[in-house]
């Protein structure tokens, strides 16, 4: 049996918009979900690491995630985030995205144990009811063991997707697809960098954060059999993933100014920045912007 098909495809990992005054502009999330649509994604993940999380209150992503559900309805899946701390509040915000109508429900979880992972897994299944999509980080280190994400996927049937965030996440998106006999559905998170690598390990979905088009396109281009289309295009965007992929901040700098850039966002502001998005960094990212909008007008 082969891997769910539904969720195939760009998965957008929505920026937060803030207006002038530092409230979220629910406005301005409505018009990037409806312009990501119009431009092909499959799905949404809200709210994620990319959205600024730590720095919204339980309202603010109450009223996001309902904002991006009203928007997706029949026409894009949505990926409620309910990663936290403790499993306690991951039950809690698990719950809570299910009522608000996503459709399947995202949590980060640490391994420590076989039992362990399978029966935080299964609590999350419960508080639901909604599909899991269970996300595998691990920046520095290899993630959880194959192993384990396989059993806890033959056990418990509500685990449908993994989304692999790890160190040379290349192998083990071949040996989770192996594992599971093609059955678990496959993203990848940090794998934009990697993009043709992963699709040639058959990677079900991506999760990034902007250039819905190109990201569309090349997926498309590979998937109907332009393997050579897809490379070409995807060459044309690795200058302006060099520079935005440096951390997690700087990718949320530069999209949130591209889609200020584009008219989307009212400001490129982030609530808490940590690290310094200086002079010399807008000037660079300007230069990148320009051919970003320039590649994104030729797919139009």
């Amino acid at each position: 049996m082969a891997a769910d098909r539904s969720l195939r495809g760009i998965v957008t990992v929505l920026n937060t918009p803030f207006g002038e005054d530092g409230t979220v502009d629910f406005a301005a999330l409505e018009r990037h979900a409806a312009y990501a649509i119009e431009a092909g994604v499959v799905g949404f993940l809200i709210p994620g690491f990319a959205a600024e999380v730590l720095a919204l209150t339980a309202d603010e992503r109450r009223g996001m995630v309902k904002t991006v559900v009203d928007v997706a309805k029949g026409r894009a899946q949505v990926v409620g985030g309910a990663s936290a701390p403790t499993q306690a509040e991951r039950l809690r915000n698990a719950e809570s995205l299910a009522g608000l109508g996503c459709d399947i429900v995202l949590a980060n979880l640490a391994w420590t144990s076989d039992e362990q992972y399978a029966e935080e897994i299964s609590g999350l299944a419960g508080a639901s009811g909604r599909d899991l999509m269970i996300q595998d980080f691990d920046a520095n280190g290899p993630g959880v063991p194959v192993a384990a994400i396989a059993d806890a996927f033959a056990q418990i049937p509500a685990f449908r997707y993994l989304k692999v965030e790890t160190f040379d996440a290349g192998p083990k998106y071949t040996a989770l697809k192996l594992a599971t006999e093609g059955r678990l559905h496959v993203s990848g998170g940090w794998a934009v960098m990697q993009l043709i690598e992963a699709l040639d390990r058959k990677v079900d979905a991506f999760m990034p954060t902007g250039l819905h088009r190109a990201y569309v396109t090349i997926f498309e281009r590979y998937t109907s059999g332009d393997r050579d289309g897809a490379v070409s295009l995807f060459h044309r965007l690795l200058p302006i993933l060099a520079f935005s992929n440096q951390h997690l901040e700087h990718s949320i700098h530069f999209f949130k100014r591209l889609l200020w850039r584009q008219g989307i966002y009212p400001t490129p502001a982030l609530r808490n920045p940590v690290h310094a998005f200086d002079a010399h960094h807008q000037r660079i990212a300007d230069e990148l912007i320009a051919k970003a909008m320039q590649i994104e007008d030729e797919l139009r």
